[in-house]
């Protein structure tokens, strides 16, 4: 069971789901460097975790993530040890790609909860996610070009993908917000919940991807990767090659037998 070293950062593992909290209500859970760190390790224990069937990320206090620490961004500027620019991009690509990278690289399946919020960074971040719910208030942003900065995380690769590129740019330009309808509209995210339903209803996608055929998923998710990046008679190929791997698993036994028996199946994630 992974215990967190820090109160930013909350992990509860509840039926094979792993619900990670972003906890920084204060500040509307912005990254400090406390919390990043703790969520690099987070995501690189519950990626190998046999008890994890999928990932809940959200946060605390109605907001999901506000991006970067911008009161923090102030202190290093004025700081005067600051370290070198090698340093500081070696630092910085090691975190971006052990949160957002590592968790679209991430063969289990991910669900963002978007309580509020999800600005810059934490837009980001829930983009990494395969799916996104949100609470009927809350909203999205890039907000990068607000305070003078060009993106992080791989936003405009994730963005890209998920709307469009001509979307893409419009939200990265402007940096407008986007509700939760409009939001569902565009496929930012794929299910809005009313506040006092968001809890339980994000709770309950996840829990249904962590019960399903977890060798399968993987596999859809290498389908998925890929769709942009081959051809379709490749793909054919891929998926075919894949397809005969899963047919070889007990999970596939079982859906086969509890489809001729009438009845739910259990899958085991093997």
């Amino acid at each position: 069971m992974f215990v967190s070293a820090t109160e930013q950062l909350t992990v509860d593992v509840r039926d094979r789901v792993a619900i990670v909290t972003l906890n920084r209500p204060e500040a509307r859970n912005a990254l400090s460097n406390e919390l990043t760190g703790e969520l690099r390790r987070a995501i690189a224990w519950l990626a190998d975790a046999q008890e994890v069937g999928c990932l809940l990320l959200t946060g605390a206090g109605g907001a999901f993530c506000s991006g970067g620490d911008v009161k923090a961004m102030g202190a290093r500027g004025n700081s005067q040890t600051r370290p070198t620019l090698e340093a500081q991009f070696q630092e910085m690509r090691a975190r971006h790609h052990e949160v957002a990278g590592a968790i679209r690289a991430m063969r289990k399946p991910s669900v963002a909860a978007l309580p509020g919020a999800a600005a810059g960074a934490g837009m980001a971040i829930a983009l990494a996610c395969d799916l996104r719910i949100a609470s009927s208030n809350a909203f999205l942003t890039t907000a990068y070009a607000r305070i003078g900065l060009s993106g992080d995380y791989g936003i405009a690769w994730l963005l890209s993908r998920v709307v469009g590129p001509g979307r893409a740019r419009h939200l990265m330009l402007t940096a407008d917000r986007v509700d939760a309808a409009e939001a569902l509209a565009m496929g930012l995210v794929s299910q809005v919940a009313q506040p006092d339903d968001f809890e339980l209803a994000s709770y309950e996608l996840a829990h249904g991807l962590a019960q399903g055929p977890l060798a399968a998923l993987a596999y859809m998710k290498d389908n998925l990767d890929e769709a942009f990046t081959c051809d379709h008679a490749t793909a054919i190929d891929q998926e075919a090659g894949r397809l005969l791997k899963t047919r070889s698993t007990a999970d596939h036994r079982e859906a086969v037998a509890a489809f001729a028996e009438k009845r739910k199946p259990v899958f085991l994630g093997n």
